[in-house]
């Protein structure tokens, strides 16, 4: 999938978007020049078991968005450190499952009609070659097919988030594919998954829970894509799984809010990550992006 560019600059105009990228005021504060490193950012790797989490990941000026990179951050470091990223983003379906680069490879800039410098974001983080054997393991032991592309760098999905949350790039990232758009073969990846959060791997699906493009940048939020935030958020919260795999004839407006349906998808391989101990459910960031029909609701199970 390929996102346009010259809808979101005019509308970077209209709402007057920070001039400095905000990503800068992250890779600030982690280096600690100005600001005080606090307790959760000194906390160590994680050693216990992670949490899952989904991230509505924006288009690439999401890293000029002051207000939203700092909600990620802070995020980021509320969390423990993990020793590894698996990323799971609505940009990359291939069947089978593939595992991307486990080298640091040039990011894959899956848009166009930007201005220059979105084509000049790096994100350099360190492969994950023990990451990639372990998921290569898991996929074996259930019988499911698996394939390497290790050519294929970060999509915008992936590094987007990456880059406000992790911003010194010192955590190593592995992508996978969604295999299908199939609800239940997306759930059984994730709970394929699930081993890796005991050994402090941070399982990140990266979509959005609304998506019509009909709608992007338009201001105002339609009464639509605030029922299906409504609904999606009560599913989750009560862990419907039954609800949340069969959206598509359960939820209110769900034709409206997902004309396609691949944002929502990583959605899936979480909930499968993560629903084996009934985790606690919190939406770190909720909102409506730009106040428009793109919901942040962002989600962490565990």
């Amino acid at each position: 999938m390929t996102i346009s560019g010259p809808k979101i600059t005019r509308r970077q105009a209209i709402v007057g978007l920070a001039a400095t990228p905000a990503f800068a005021f992250a890779c600030k504060r982690h280096s600690g020049d100005t600001m005080t490193t606090t307790k959760s950012e000194a906390a160590q790797t994680a050693k216990s078991r992670m949490p899952v989490i989904f991230a509505a990941h924006g288009a690439p000026v999401l890293l000029d968005d002051v207000v939203w990179v700092q909600q990620l951050y802070g995020w980021a470091v509320a969390m423990a450190k993990p020793t590894a990223i698996l990323m799971v983003s609505a940009h990359w379906e291939a069947r089978p499952v593939t595992l991307g680069a486990t080298t640091t490879v040039p990011l894959v800039y899956d848009f166009y009609g930007f201005p220059e410098r979105y084509y000049q974001t790096t994100y350099p983080s360190p492969g994950a070659p023990e990451l990639a054997d372990r998921v290569r393991s898991l996929c074996r032991d259930n019988n499911v097919p698996f394939a390497d592309d290790p050519k294929r760098g970060l999509d915008h999905g992936a590094y987007v988030p990456l880059v406000a949350m992790y911003p010194q790039a010192d955590v190593p990232v592995l992508q996978i594919s969604m295999p299908a758009l199939d609800p239940a073969e997306l759930f059984k990846l994730g709970k394929i998954l699930t081993p890796l959060r005991d050994e402090g791997v941070l399982v990140f699906g990266s979509g959005f829970l609304t998506h019509n493009m009909r709608f992007a940048f338009r201001p105002g939020t339609p009464a639509w894509a605030r029922e299906f935030d409504d609904w999606v958020t009560d599913a989750l919260a009560r862990l419907d799984v039954d609800a949340l795999l069969d959206f598509q004839t359960k939820a209110p407006a769900a034709k409206m809010a997902l004309p396609t349906w691949e944002h929502y998808a990583p959605l899936l391989v979480s909930v499968g990550a993560a629903v084996t101990d009934n985790p606690p459910i919190s939406f770190p960031i909720t909102g409506f992006w730009m106040d428009g029909a793109f919901t942040k609701r962002s989600v962490q199970l565990g």
